[in-house]
């Protein structure tokens, strides 16, 4: 292969890279009276790459192998292109609001969304790597970008105090791997497994799964996700939600089911442990909770350990189960922090459960929309949450996961008394101190978007199924 045809099938990549870079230079030069334009410009960006995604190649691959084009990088890259350009659109409203403003946000979202990017395209374990520390760098700075406020920089220490952590168990898992199968590409660790493994990989995948796990927020590694969910920004804890989120299960799935498909039986059992305790703790956490973001966190290990079932199966069903997941949970959890966004008084965001109170009788429409997606997080039909639901707990059945989508089911029912918590607040708590005016255009549209995908997804979700289907074919053949 020519060089040229590696950058071609890294095209979307290189469109980020180089726009990072030259918004970089524009903000150093301008200052942060740039901020809006440079946000702005990173959107653009991220449009031109989900482009270049659509009419790139269907299958290639790149760089010896390292990095691979399919029909699962797509769909995977293209949920992280769409989470991460209303992540910005939401930044660029709450920091001017704020008053807050500066260049250097959309530069970093478009670094973390390119390390994203290499991940989920990744074919080799060292390539995997260099892209995970490229998301992860810049994520740590984004959980503490509000520098002058002590719960932002808390949040934005502990990640990467446990960050590093995690990243360095994996780094010895892959290290593990790579001494007793001699490879780190893994279509040739794919070929030796085939013939069995030994101690020393049990021990690699062991390592290399808790390392994933704190990536998605799993149970137990999921010690994070609360307080980095409460202290970061609105806009920057949805992007930890949606295009972070996204970009780290997708790896899970292609780190797990490519290099050891013969493996399945030794690895399923540590993926539907962490999956049933994630349902069971994010059921039961979140009851408790007085702080949306909070409640929001565990409600998020929740929705891990369903997704994570999915790929417990270990099936082509599995894993398009667990793309429907993350196409819905992504649009839901969007209009979610877009009206935790609008959830401000006197000016300054509020957080607390109990600032919902009466809201329906202060604005109506933000409290049905509120509750919609709310419910659809729940699972209830025919919202879209439910189809999300149906599809992985399927995929577990049918490869003989019975009782794991049983606890599944139950613990998807508990959850559903902290959403109607929120719903009875809403609708019949006394009201209180109403809150500001309608919000911004942006965080409305995106209101909107997310509602309708919730609402009518039900008649429309034959593109979604089909292109899940593909990307899931595309992984495990």
């Amino acid at each position: 292969m020519t060089l040229q045809t590696d950058l071609l099938v890294m095209l979307p990549e290189l469109i980020l890279a180089v726009g990072a870079m030259a918004l970089l230079l524009i903000g150093a030069v301008s200052g942060e009276k740039s901020a809006p334009e440079i946000g702005w410009g990173a959107i653009i960006c991220l449009v031109l790459a989900g482009a270049a995604i659509v009419i790139g190649p269907s299958q290639a691959s790149a760089f010896h192998d390292a990095f691979i084009a399919d029909g699962f990088s797509r769909f995977a890259k293209l949920l992280i292109l769409g989470g991460s350009a209303f992540s910005i659109l939401l930044a660029d409203e709450f920091f001017s609001d704020i008053k807050l403003s500066r260049f250097e946000l959309p530069v970093l979202m478009l670094l973390a969304t390119l390390g994203m990017m290499l991940m989920v395209s990744s074919s080799n374990f060292l390539s995997l790597y260099m892209g995970l520390e490229l998301q992860s760098l810049a994520l740590y700075v984004l959980a503490a970008f509000n520098r002058d406020h002590l719960r932002s920089s808390e949040a934005g220490l502990k990640y990467f105090v446990l960050g590093a952590l995690s990243s360095g168990m994996m780094l010895y898992g892959i290290s593990l791997i790579y001494g007793f199968t001699g490879s780190t590409a893994f279509s040739a660790i794919a070929t030796v497994t085939a013939q069995g493994a030994g101690l020393g990989v049990i021990f690699g995948i062991v390592f290399l799964i808790a390392g994933l796990a704190f990536k998605v927020s799993a149970v137990p590694f999921h010690m994070w996700t609360p307080d980095v969910y409460e202290g970061a920004p609105t806009p920057i804890t949805a992007y930890f939600a949606t295009a972070a989120k996204v970009a780290a299960l997708c790896l899970f799935l292609r780190a797990i089911l490519t290099p050891f498909p013969d493996l399945l039986h030794q690895w399923r059992q540590i993926i539907v442990f962490i999956s049933v305790l994630s349902m069971g703790l994010g059921a039961i956490a979140a009851i408790g909770q007085t702080n949306i973001k909070r409640l929001m966190a565990y409600s998020s290990i929740g929705h891990m350990g369903y997704a994570l079932l999915g790929l417990a199966a270990g099936t082509t069903l599995g894993v398009r189960g667990v793309l429907i997941y993350l196409a819905i949970y992504v649009a839901t959890n969007l209009g979610v922090f877009a009206c935790i966004q609008a959830m401000r008084r006197g000016g300054k965001p509020v957080e607390g459960i109990s600032d919902l109170a009466g809201l329906a009788r202060t604005d109506l429409k933000l409290a049905v929309l509120f509750s919609m997606l709310f419910l659809s997080l729940a699972g209830l039909p025919p919202l879209a949450g439910f189809f999300a639901k149906f599809y992985v707990f399927l995929a577990a059945i049918q490869a003989g996961l019975v009782w794991p989508a049983v606890l599944g089911v139950l613990a998807s029912a508990i959850g559903l008394v902290y959403y109607l918590k929120l719903v009875k607040v809403m609708f019949f708590d006394e009201p209180a101190d109403a809150l500001d005016g309608e919000a911004r255009f942006g965080s409305r549209a995106i209101m909107v978007l997310s509602g309708a995908v919730a609402l009518l997804f039900i008649f429309a979700a034959s593109p979604v199924l089909n292109a899940a289907d593909a990307a899931a074919r595309s992984l495990i053949p």
